[in-house]
């Protein structure tokens, strides 16, 4: 009979420290015994609706011991919202500078995102380049390239949406919570998914019942009124000092999402500016490849990080 149980490999420690006034949660995996100058503290951020626990697959698979922690974002699995209406990217740039003053404060370490983390540490690296070794980004894409004249709708939209509660969907059981990760990435298996599943959803109390609800504020759902101005990001990328390495799954094709608004083209053309870059793709993986491909995933970083 097939075991249908994922088995960590490496277990984490979870703590809480209070970065800019609010309490976030970290995973820490190894101790600090195995912090060297050529084998510094990995520090792995997660994409938006993700949580850091979503890098256990990843850590299990690298071959060599190494002291990696992963962050719960503001508003994201165990760590604590902000309270206010809406998330802006510049708060996740404080809240990463504010974690490596407590986890690293004299040593610069490598630095790995995904997604929406791949956006911020490229951002991060670029205007704090003496706090980062290695640059890793899993598909941070980033957004199409915005215009002036989309302001005035945009604010409209974020002030409309103000005025309305925004909510998570409830799910009746933890079973139902995998299901949902198993719709969203197809290649995640049953063992995988049962194991996220209560990283990612905490109980509730429901009037039908006992509920699992999804870690993340609603409050992420809300429109940002800033718009995405590609020049200023690429400002930063060209400052990177840090070797980088963006990984992409084979089966990502960002056309299906943004269509003509943000065409390959424009992605390969920002990536041209970051000085030292290497790139790889995984077979058959999408945008969850620290899911879908573990094992390969963990063989590029070693081989890149050294």
């Amino acid at each position: 009979m097939t075991n249908l149980r994922y088995n960590t490999r490496r277990a984490h420690q979870s703590e809480f420290i209070q970065l800019r006034g609010l309490r976030h949660h970290i995973l820490r995996w190894g101790d600090a015994s195995l912090i060297t100058e050529a084998r510094p503290m990995l520090v792995m951020l997660h994409g938006w609706m993700d949580v850091g626990a979503s890098f256990q697959f990843v850590v299990d698979a690298l071959q060599q011991d190494r002291q990696v922690v992963a962050l719960d974002w503001r508003g994201f699995g165990l760590s604590e919202a902000s309270g206010s209406d809406s998330y802006w990217f510049p708060d996740y740039l404080g809240d990463l500078d504010a974690l490596l003053d407590a986890v690293s404060p004299h040593a610069a370490v490598d630095l790995l995102g995904h997604s929406m983390g791949g956006n911020v540490v490229m951002t991060y690296a670029g205007v704090r380049p003496q706090r980062v070794r290695r640059l890793v980004n899993l598909e941070g894409f980033g957004l199409p390239e915005s215009q002036p004249e989309q302001a005035p709708d945009r604010l409209t939209k974020w002030l409309d949406e103000l005025k309305q509660p925004q909510q998570l969907k409830p799910y009746a059981s933890l079973a139902a919570v995998a299901d949902r990760l198993m719709k969203t990435n197809p290649r995640l298996t049953r063992a995988k998914a049962d194991w996220l599943a209560p990283h990612w959803s905490r109980p509730i109390d429901d009037p039908t019942g006992t509920a699992w609800q999804i870690l993340g504020d609603p409050a992420h759902k809300r429109s940002n009124p800033v718009l995405y101005r590609k020049a200023e990001i690429l400002a930063g990328w060209v400052r990177i000092a840090a070797p980088t390495l963006w990984v992409e799954g084979d089966s990502t094709n960002i056309g299906t999402i943004w269509g003509q608004r943000f065409p390959r083209s424009d992605f390969d053309a920002r990536l041209a500016v970051v000085p030292d870059l290497v790139r790889a793709v995984l077979k058959d993986a999408g945008h969850m490849l620290h899911h879908d491909q573990a094992e390969t995933l963990a063989g590029q970083l070693e081989a890149f990080l050294g």
